[in-house]
C-alpha cells in the first residue's frame, strides 16, 4: 500500500449528500476482485450517458457534460470534497478501489458511512472529517477558483488552503501509523513473519500427524 504522508492536490467538489456505494461503483462491476481497473467506471451512471458494463472499452462512451468528474477544471483532482454520509449503502470495498484507481488520495466530508470509512484506511485513502461549516467554506472556495488545491499533512493532521488557513482533523493513532508507513492488513501480518514461521515449525513437531504429506 502506498504511504500517505503529505499530499497536495486539486480538489473535486461533489456537491451531493448521501452518495452511496452503488453510485460510486455500480453493482455490475462487482464481479471482479482484481482491486484495479475500476477507475474508468467510477461514478459510472452519473459520468456517462449510457449503461456501463464490465470489461467494456470506455474510451468511446458518451460523457455527461453536467457531471463534475467530466469538468476539465478537475481532471487532475486527487482530493474529493463531498457532503454528509458519503459512502453509505452496501459495504462493497470496490467503491474505495474505484476512487483509488481513479487517482484520489483523500476524501473530505462532514461524515462518512462507517464501513466505507474503515475500507478507506485499509486501501490507502485518507477519509477526513471536517465540520459542516468548514466543508461549506471549502465548496465556496473551490467554486470560485480554478486549480484550487489543498495541502494535507497526515503527521500533523492538518488541511491547509491556498491562503494558508489551516484546519485540524482527528485520526485514530493506529490508522495514522498504518497510512504513514503504507501498511495494509497483509503488510501488518508480514511484520510477524518470523514468529509465524517459528510457530509452524513448532506445530509440525508437536503434531506431525496433521502434516502426513510432508
Amino acid at each position: 500500500m502506498e504511504k500517505f504522508e503529505k499530499v497536495t492536490g486539486v480538489v473535486l467538489p461533489l456537491d451531493r449528500s448521501n452518495v452511496d456505494t452503488d453510485s460510486i461503483i455500480p453493482k455490475q462491476f462487482l464481479k471482479s476482485i482484481r482491486r484495479t481497473g475500476f477507475g474508468p467506471n467510477l461514478f459510472d451512471a452519473w459520468r456517462y450517458l449510457d449503461q456501463g458494463e464490465p470489461d467494456r472499452d470506455n474510451s468511446g462512451r458518451p460523457l455527461n457534460p453536467d457531471f463534475v468528474l467530466n469538468d476539465p477544471r478537475y481532471r487532475e483532482a486527487t482530493i474529493l470534497l463531498a457532503r454528509d454520509n458519503f459512502g453509505c449503502g452496501s459495504s462493497r470495498e470496490h467503491a474505495v478501489w474505484a476512487l483509488q484507481d481513479y487517482g484520489f488520495r483523500a476524501t473530505i466530508a462532514p461524515s462518512f458511512a462507517d464501513i466505507f470509512y474503515n475500507n478507506c484506511f485499509k486501501n490507502g485513502i485518507l477519509p477526513i472529517v471536517l465540520d459542516t461549516v468548514v466543508v461549506d467554506k471549502l465548496f465556496g472556495e473551490v467554486d470560485a477558483s480554478t486549480g484550487y488545491a489543498l495541502k494535507i499533512d497526515l503527521a500533523a493532521q492538518t488541511v491547509a488552503t491556498p491562503t494558508g488557513e489551516t484546519f485540524e482533523f482527528d485520526v485514530d493513532e493506529f490508522r495514522r501509523h498504518c497510512l504513514l508507513n503504507g501498511l495494509d492488513d497483509i503488510s501488518l501480518t508480514l511484520q510477524h513473519a518470523d514468529a509465524i514461521r517459528a510457530f509452524e515449525e513448532r506445530h509440525r513437531g508437536e503434531a506431525p500427524w496433521l502434516f502426513p504429506n510432508e
